[in-house]
């Protein structure tokens, strides 16, 4: 392989082999420590980084607490190609490190922090930089502390560290007093206020970065010092078109082809996009520390339950494949769906008590109603849903393109209403719900329903006039994630029984899923195939359900009986 090329095998490893070798000025210098000319790895520079961490730092936490730091040899293809690749500077007359950035990607837990804050830890006391400058930087600072609090407690547990350095655990700085040297935590907002004048940096999880101000004003600060040192650390993120996507991009191309930016210094390891993710033999690909500190029992766990979630399957393959995702992803396995339908009759419902949900969408497309039935059994009882849907006739002919003619199928078995004119008739609403409810059918507890642009709707005719209890149900993470999590639940466990709708299984095949930095999740209308309405209907109805207690039937309910 050539100098300058990535080790690309397999696939999904890119790590920058070494860079160009350029003849220019100085290349007949002679190096005083090893004695190298030019662009060479100067060993004993290489050694003297190995060494300290080795010799000086320690680790932290778990069953490697307060043992040596000895270098796995994934991590030394890091630190000794880093901190021994050297040329001649005419500006500085003097050899200095060639690459200034270095970037770090692998999967999470394999010790990205440890190996920062080692990092940090040499450009503020072992680089021979007076005045050194040395900054963790993250989103926000308890981010940036996770570096942070790694660095100080080494240096607490570490007798060489503690004779020099002294930590500020309040203002977050460590610092070296004999060379007025410090590493401080700041976070992203601190950009417009750091100093120009910075030795090193550790940008830590760049995936959290909302733009490059800070990586901008970091980069800018360095053009003082003789060999300063950035780091961007990171695991793979979900935002296509981010800044870290942006750079993780630039990487994989320079780890291809060292000459687009012999600066940068390359590591990244994760599972290509056609790999299986369950095959335990890929894991190794995303986790060095795999069968070392990061234990294979743990990842074999998150895999069994990735199985049964496409959700948590993007989360597997983003943070233990160190896989880039969409953000969003298809939300619910149709197989799954449909394995719990079952057969359902509606007149089996009647004289059941039931929680409803109105998607009441734009009055040109679809709308869903949805009754839900809770079991007695909340815990391991099925749950029965049934869904009316309607849509204009002005925009019968693009549902029937968008669905290949399935919805002229729909509406013939009755699945889909269609009104007349251009827009929705809500009066085939109010239609249906007292259909639905007229006496020895169906009881409505609740009515839950999106208030945006439907509470005049549903407060004064199905509230005010028609006597309904309607509930608005907000549309974000905080209230939609519980019950779109439990359904989550009751489609992997088969407990929703709706008779395969063909209307909301094309709707179940159509919705993805939005999941904030929080692990909250809620579907997602902008960035799904088509219509979700029966689904966000769905999640209405379920999350009243869920601020219910159950309610157990009467003898009459149970034996078909009605009141006289």
């Amino acid at each position: 392989m050539s100098a300058g090329a990535a080790l690309a095998a397999p696939d999904g490893v890119y790590i920058t082999v070494a860079p160009p070798v350029l003849h220019g000025p100085g290349s007949g210098k002679r190096c005083p420590q090893c004695g190298g000319r030019g662009r060479h790895l100067c060993v004993p520079r290489a050694e003297r980084a190995v060494q300290v961490f080795e010799q000086c730092l320690v680790h932290t936490k778990g069953v490697y607490a307060r043992a040596p730091f000895i270098l796995a040899q994934w991590q030394r293809d890091i630190i000794i190609p880093v901190f021994g690749w050297v040329e001649w500077s005419d500006q500085w007359r003097q050899f200095v490190r060639v690459f200034r950035l270095l970037w770090l990607e692998v999967a999470r837990k394999n010790g990205k922090s440890e190996l920062c804050a080692g990092i940090a830890l040499i450009l503020l006391c072992a680089d021979g930089e007076e005045g050194a400058e040395v900054y963790g930087a993250a989103k926000d600072i308890p981010q940036a502390r996770k570096v942070f609090d790694v660095a100080a407690r080494m240096v607490e547990l570490s007798a060489p560290l503690r004779k020099r350095l002294r930590v500020y655990k309040q203002s977050k700085r460590i610092v070296f007093e004999r060379t007025g040297s410090f590493y401080e935590a700041v976070p992203a907002d601190a950009a417009g206020n750091l100093g120009h004048n910075v030795h090193g940096a550790v940008v830590d999880e760049v995936l959290t970065q909302p733009n490059g101000d800070l990586w901008d004003a970091l980069k800018q600060g360095m053009g003082t010092r003789v060999q300063p040192l950035m780091v961007g650390a990171t695991t793979a993120g979900n935002d296509p078109v981010g800044f870290a996507s942006q750079e993780h991009a630039i990487s994989v191309r320079v780890a291809a082809d060292a000459t687009l930016d012999p600066r940068r210094f390359v590591y990244i390891r994760g599972m290509p996009r056609d790999a299986d993710w369950r095959d335990e033999k890929n894991w190794p690909l995303a986790n060095p520390a795999l069968g070392d500190f990061l234990s294979l029992d743990t990842l074999r766990d998150e895999a069994r339950e990735a199985a049964l979630s496409l959700r948590k399957q993007n989360a597997f393959r983003q943070f233990r494949g160190n896989q880039w995702v969409q953000q969003v992803s298809r939300w619910i396995d149709l197989h799954q769906w449909d394995a719990g339908g079952g057969i359902l009759h509606e007149e089996d419902l009647y004289g059941r008590t039931c929680n409803a949900g109105l998607d009441l969408s734009h009055t040109t497309d679809l709308t869903a109603l949805a009754y839900l039935f809770t079991p007695e059994d909340k815990e391991t009882g099925v749950y029965q849903l049934v869904l009316r849907h309607f849509i204009p006739e002005a925009r019968r002919k693009s549902l029937a393109e968008r669905t290949s003619g399935q919805s002229e199928e729909w509406e013939r078995a009755g699945y889909l209403t269609v009104t007349d004119g251009d827009v929705l008739d809500y009066a085939a609403i109010r239609v249906a719900l007292r259909r639905d409810t007229a006496p020895g059918r169906w009881q409505v507890r609740e009515l839950g329903y999106d208030p945006y642009n439907a509470t005049e709707f549903v407060e004064q005719r199905l509230g005010g006039e028609d006597g309904f209890h309607v509930v608005p149900v907000r549309q974000g993470y905080l209230t939609l994630s519980p019950p779109s999590k439990e359904l989550e639940r009751l489609i992997i466990a088969e407990r929703i029984q709706h008779g395969g709708n063909p209307v909301l299984r094309w709707m179940i095949d159509n919705v993805v899923a939005r999941t904030d930095p929080a692990g909250n999740i809620k579907p997602d209308k902008t960035r799904s195939g088509d219509a979700i309405d029966g689904v966000v209907a769905t999640i209405n109805a379920l999350e009243r359900a869920m601020r219910q207690p159950p309610r157990r039937r009467s003898a009459y309910e149970t034996r078909g009986l009605t009141v006289a």
